[in-house]
């Protein structure tokens, strides 16, 4: 989960609280200059764009040691679900696909079992009082950690798609589809090193359920890359997001995050300017055009030619409704009839000619 405070690390940001003195009045400020309203969007709406972000807030996290066993802490802050319930009234507002589990029972529940369905091979996650949640503290490290220090590599993009491939094919009964993780940046990924192997964490978001399997899918594959794109340098960007894409395979995935690869117009984008760590709308329309022409030159967009064989329909040889009975033209029962309707090898072709 992207919290305030990693936020403002991240671009040394500051939001200063409604009210601050201004030229324009009561307005919320960067303490860069970064002016909301400067972004076309109205008062109220502005009001809810500031509460969202900082919503994304709505659990404190904490590291303990039980019973020999390092744990991380969950707890869900006395006015999350408050919070929570205005970030979607943002998301809402601005058809962004994705809510906030503002009812703590809610969140619990999808918290402990996400956990437990990824990472139950060897770690789990508890329930603790009517707030908490408590889970084994996973092995690695953050994929944020490495990109802000410069040690991300492809080694470990390559081990993150492989765990979002995996993890997609989960069955959901919530999704009544393949599972999802909705929040799927940078920071909720973690790479153990030893392993080789990638691990995701933070379940505080599900995707609409309304959304089929491939666009949740898509969504997840485009939050990682909208955390890197303002994150690597020009050399890294496309090396790095082609090794991730060809990583995870799935071309049907991936044709639809294609056509996702566009800046949205009007409020959508203030939630993109969250996504991508508030990067300059030219730079990340220049890299994602990059990205969409290579998914297109390279065609990981278009499955395999084997696996368009084996989806290919083949047409129909009749053009009636087949009945219980009715022999196919594969039958037993043709195949006899026409053998028995097929001329003699002994019989002449021609009838005899007289002189």
């Amino acid at each position: 989960m992207i919290e305030i405070a990693t936020l403002r690390a991240r671009k040394g940001l500051k939001l200063l609280k409604p009210g601050t003195p201004n030229e324009g009045g009561k307005m919320f400020f960067w303490e860069n200059g970064f002016n909301l309203k400067e972004r076309l969007v109205p008062q109220g709406l502005s009001n809810a764009a500031s509460a969202a972000v900082e919503a994304l807030k709505i659990n404190s996290i904490t590291e303990k040691v039980r019973r020999g066993r390092r744990v991380v802490v969950k707890r869900r802050n006395a006015h999350g679900e408050q919070m929570a319930d205005l970030a979607n009234f943002y998301f809402r507002t601005w058809n962004i696909p994705i809510r906030f589990l503002s009812k703590v029972k809610a969140w619990r529940h999808w918290e402990i079992k996400c956990f437990n369905m990824l990472n139950g091979d060897r770690f789990r996650a508890v329930a603790s009082g009517e707030r908490t949640v408590i889970e084994d503290k996973l092995p690695g490290e953050s994929l944020w950690d490495h990109m802000k220090r410069g040690t991300l590599t492809g080694r470990m993009l390559r081990a993150a798609a492989r765990e979002f491939h995996r993890a997609h094919q989960f069955w959901s009964d919530e999704f009544r589809d393949r599972w999802s993780h909705s929040d799927a940046t940078t920071t909720n990924v973690l790479y153990d090193a030893k392993n080789d192997t990638a691990r995701l964490i933070d379940f505080e978001i599900m995707h609409q359920r309304s959304l089929p399997a491939e666009a949740r899918h898509a969504d997840d594959l485009l939050v990682f890359l909208l955390d890197m794109v303002g994150s690597v340098s020009s050399r890294q960007w496309l090396p790095f997001a082609l090794c991730f894409l060809n990583a995870y395979g799935a071309a049907d995935v991936i044709a639809e995050l294609r056509k996702r690869l566009v800046l949205p117009g009007g409020l959508a984008w203030i939630w993109w300017e969250v996504r991508t760590n508030f990067t300059k709308p030219a730079k990340v329309t220049r890299r994602l055009e990059r990205l969409r022409t290579e998914i297109r030159r390279l065609g990981l967009h278009r499955p395999a030619p084997a696996e368009r064989a084996r989806n290919k329909r083949r047409p129909s040889i009749i053009c009636q409704t087949t009945r219980p009975g009715m022999p196919r033209a594969s039958s037993r029962i043709l195949a006899i009839k026409d053998r028995a309707k097929a001329a003699s090898p002994g019989m002449p072709s021609r009838l005899p000619t007289t002189r």
